[in-house]
């Protein structure tokens, strides 16, 4: 048996023909002292591995990988990391769901921390694409594998998140995975509503057409954070399911906090709105539930986002608008485009629209800049003669 310089191991022949090398090492975080034994064929094999072992040591990694299944982890991860997030209530919710559906299932959650690599992680998305899920179920699914991953590297498991070495899926037809939104024109935009007219949900449809609202934005809305006077709805929360209850929470950013101008015609849509809610408070009696929100049911509850997405399909469908690659938060979309079109600066739209930066609404609404940039051109070129 030799012994290495500095006790930094051992190697020796087993009585079964296999090489040991065997590692000693100080933990710094405990300060105990530490063995691990890597077994080879010869001794080069066991030595290499040694070696490679010694070396993760030295910049803090876990010695080897954990052979822990990934699912076993992420049950673990959304048990304390996750639910010891800042994330909100829905979106703690939306990662679970996505952990349980995509990743814990075989063949990948049934797979050792240790044995995962980048290919596995792209394969990953290509199963899924093959099985029809949404660019955005996929890419959120790779955030929520690339935070389990941070968190098994933070916590020792592994020496490195090989999901970060994957280059975040990208949007079909987009190189660069950056979602431009399908929006309608106003014609399109005027003819679902006038589809919708005479639905409960038709107030809500118009205000999320007129203001660019998230759909849980103006379902969080309560009549404390109207203004009709000077024309002002305050953003101050968003409804969503939560593990099966309506939740209403803080805004999605620090941004989505804010007050949006309304115009005359919806100051007088919301009016309306609400002596027809009154009357129906005074029809339901006992049984209304007075929840101080702007559009609730006709007894005072939260409206079920899912119910109002209904209500779209079927308003899209009576219009004659083609449906295709249109949902509910097109209305949001055709709002910003047609913001931009008539010429109403980007970092204004961004405001009213809540995104946390100038950058997200530039690269969403990408095909509305194009056309601006046509038109300068031609200005420059007019004032220039060429």
């Amino acid at each position: 048996m030799g012994k290495r310089s500095n006790g930094e191991g051992t190697v020796r022949q087993r009585p079964d023909g296999r090489w040991e090398a065997r590692l000693t090492w100080k933990d710094d975080a405990t300060g105990a002292t530490r063995r691990r034994s890597f077994y080879g064929a010869t001794m080069r094999e066991a030595k290499a591995k040694m070696t490679a072992g010694r070396e993760r040591v030295k910049v803090g990694a876990p010695v080897v990988d954990a052979r822990t299944p990934l699912a076993t982890w992420i049950d673990e991860w959304a048990r304390t990391s996750l639910e010891a997030s800042s994330r909100k209530a829905a979106t703690k919710s939306l990662y679970r769901t996505l952990a349980r559906v995509h990743l814990s299932p075989a063949p990948l959650g049934t797979m050792p921390l240790a044995t995962i690599k980048p290919s596995h992680v792209e394969a990953l998305t290509m199963r899924m694409r093959r099985e029809g899920s949404s660019d955005s179920t996929i890419r959120t699914t790779y955030t929520v594998l690339r935070a389990v991953l941070d968190a098994a590297v933070r916590d020792g498991h592994v020496a490195d998140n090989v999901a970060a070495r994957v280059k975040r899926p990208a949007v079909s037809g987009r190189a660069d995975g950056r979602d431009e939104a399908r929006h309608m024109t106003p014609t399109e935009v005027r003819a679902v509503l006038d589809a919708a007219k005479g639905t409960r949900y038709a107030a809500v449809l118009s205000l999320i057409a007129g203001t660019g609202m998230r759909r849980g934005e103006a379902l969080a809305l309560r009549w404390e954070d109207v203004d009709l006077e000077a024309g002002v709805l305050r953003v101050r929360g968003t409804l969503s399911r939560v593990d099966g209850e309506l939740v209403r929470t803080n805004p999605k950013t620090a941004k989505s906090a804010r007050e949006i101008p309304v115009t005359p015609g919806v100051v007088g849509l919301i009016r309306s709105h609400r002596d027809a809610q009154a009357a129906e408070r005074t029809w339901a009696e006992s049984t209304w539930e007075e929840s101080g929100f702007v559009f609730a049911t006709e007894f005072g509850r939260p409206i079920d986002p899912r119910n109002l997405f209904r209500a779209f399909v079927a308003a899209v469908k009576r219009s004659g608008v083609d449906p295709e690659g249109v949902g509910l938060h097109t209305l949001r979309h055709s709002a910003a485009t047609g913001m931009l079109d008539a010429g109403i600066p980007l970092h204004v739209v961004s405001r009213i629209l809540g995104h946390s930066s100038v950058a997200i609404t530039g690269d969403i609404y990408g095909h509305a800049d194009d056309a601006r940039q046509r038109d300068a051109v031609d200005v420059l070129g007019a004032a220039l003669g060429l």
